[in-house]
């Protein structure tokens, strides 16, 4: 056998390799190696790429960024509209939710798939044949800006879905946020360097999304959860909204471990308090729960209103709030006898 084709067999072998260990890590959170195995089998493929630049693809783990700093964003045109949602911020506004699905469906007995409402940067991701093609912003729901570039940077973002059965077209919705960990090392970095310190994950996350050199983008540390599906490959088939987050984990892509199929509006509202009393344990932030119709014919029966869906409602958290206490206050005077 040449050498140029031991070593693309060699990087064939590393790139599943480190795809499997990405997958494991990312969306099963169940690591298989140690930090320092996985960096040897990274260092070794990049190697290799560097020995042999014609076997290097898109796809490859080394190349999350390829690109140069962007002059500004191309605009995307979403085909299916990214939908806003309505919200309920008290008991009974969840309960007039509830009635108003089951009056329009004709139903007494409702399951709703209950998800955290990450709080960070809706996005848009497009997998064609398997490759991530393309990444937009949500927008204004019809029109996003492009920034594929930035999002290949994301590690939990897979650049080949995982699997053998994944669909020939599949545009997955989801969100892009940065956990409480990384944000706080991040700032301390920051103040440490005398850069910008953000006010809270979700600017932080909005405004490395949004930096027009991936580089940059690459160094903070952002995450993605998926929780939705707009374009499907029509030999697909889906029909709960369950369903739809486990095959999203079986083709690769993050879900959150905390959603759950709750029936009913009172089993809704007993979730929002467990996951209330646990709040602020959670890795990252959440402003509130979001609950889906699961059935997805049953979504289909009840449409949309306005830019909003029928089918779903965000149940929003408490502001939070703390009692802080002055403990001093220096009183300067000016030149012109003012007091600041």
């Amino acid at each position: 056998m040449s050498d140029q084709r031991q070593a693309a067999a060699r990087i064939r072998e590393l790139r599943e390799a480190i795809n499997e260990h990405n997958y494991s890590y990312y969306v099963l959170d169940a690591p298989t190696v140690a930090d320092a195995e996985y960096d040897r089998l990274f260092r070794e493929l990049q190697a290799l790429e560097q020995q042999h630049p014609d076997l290097i693809t898109p796809d490859s783990p080394t190349q999350r960024v390829g690109a140069r700093p962007a002059q500004g964003f191309a605009e995307v045109r979403h085909e299916i509209p990214m939908l806003s949602l309505d919200n309920a911020f008290d008991e009974d506004e969840l309960r007039d939710f509830d009635r108003r699905v089951r009056e329009r469906l004709g139903e007494e007995d409702i399951d709703y798939m209950a998800e955290t409402k990450l709080d960070g940067l809706a996005i848009s991701i497009l997998y064609e044949q398997g490759l991530l093609v393309r990444a937009a912003t949500r927008g204004d729901g019809s029109t996003g800006e492009d920034v594929t570039h930035n999002v290949r940077t994301i590690k939990s973002v897979p650049l080949r879905l995982h699997g053998k059965n994944s669909p020939r077209v599949l545009e997955v919705r989801g969100e892009v946020f940065m956990g409480m960990a990384g944000f706080l090392a991040m700032n301390r970095k920051q103040e440490q360097e005398g850069g910008k310190v953000f006010a809270n994950p979700r600017n932080a996350a909005a405004g490395s999304l949004r930096q027009l050199d991936p580089v940059v983008t690459r160094d903070r540390p952002l995450q993605f959860y998926a929780y939705g599906v707009g374009r499907l490959d029509s030999k697909q088939s889906l029909r709960t909204q369950a369903q739809t987050l486990e095959r999203l984990r079986d083709w690769g892509l993050p879900v959150s471990h905390e959603g759950r199929v709750v029936g009913g509006v009172q089993a809704c509202l007993d979730y929002y308090a467990q996951l209330s009393a646990r709040r602020a344990d959670l890795p990252y932030q959440i402003d509130g729960i979001v609950y889906k119709v699961n059935r997805l014919d049953w979504q289909e029966r009840l449409g949309t209103v306005s830019r909003a869906p029928r089918w779903a409602i965000a149940y929003k958290f408490p502001p939070e709030e703390a009692v802080t206490r002055v403990l001093d206050i220096e009183v300067q005077v000016g030149r012109t006898g003012a007091l600041t």
